[in-house]
C-alpha cells in the first residue's frame, strides 16, 4: 500500500473567492533575492482588511469591533520577487460566533497555481474592552461571500 503524501502543495485560482491586487516593494526582498517570509504574512493582512474594508464593515478608525490574529500559518512553494504584483485569493473556512478562519493564496500575477498559501485566524473583540464579541450580521453576510464550497477531492 501506498501512503498519500500529506505534504502542502500549491493551490489553483479557482480555490479562491475573491482576489486582492498587491504590489511588492523594494523593502519586501532581502539579501536573497526574494520577497521575506514574514513579508507574506503582512500581504495576508492586507488582503484580508482591504476587502472587509472596501465590503464597507470594517472601519480601521472607529469601529466598534476589530479583530485580532490569534493564529497563523504559511507554506512557500516558488518565490515572489520585487518588482512583481501579486493577487492575494482568498477564502473563509470557518465563521464562528466571534472568531474567522481565512486562507489566503499568494499568486505571482498571471500564474495558474500559488506561490504561497496559508490561514490566519481572526477573533473579533469590541474595541474598547478587547472581549470577543458576536460578529455583526452585515460582517457575517462579507464573509460568507468569502466561503469556497469543498470539493470532493478536499481542495
Amino acid at each position: 500500500m501506498v501512503a498519500m503524501s500529506s505534504r502542502p502543495q500549491p493551490q489553483s485560482r479557482a480555490a479562491y473567492a475573491h482576489f486582492s491586487p498587491i504590489t511588492t516593494r523594494w523593502m519586501d526582498n532581502d539579501i536573497y533575492g526574494h520577497v521575506n517570509n514574514v513579508t507574506y504574512y503582512s500581504y495576508f493582512d492586507t488582503a484580508v482588511n482591504r476587502y472587509l474594508i472596501e465590503a464597507g464593515v470594517l472601519d480601521i478608525h472607529a469601529g466598534e469591533v476589530i479583530g485580532l490574529v490569534i493564529e497563523t500559518h504559511c507554506n512557500y512553494f516558488s518565490p515572489l520577487a520585487f518588482p512583481r504584483n501579486v493577487e492575494a485569493g482568498i477564502r473563509v473556512a470557518h465563521i464562528g460566533k466571534s472568531s474567522v478562519r481565512y486562507e489566503i493564496g499568494l499568486f505571482e500575477q498571471g500564474e495558474a497555481e500559488s506561490a504561497a498559501c496559508g490561514h490566519f485566524v481572526h477573533v473579533y473583540v469590541d474595541r474598547v474592552s478587547r472581549r470577543p464579541t458576536a460578529l455583526p450580521e452585515a460582517f457575517v453576510r462579507a464573509l460568507q461571500a468569502l466561503q469556497v464550497p469543498t470539493r470532493v477531492d478536499g481542495n
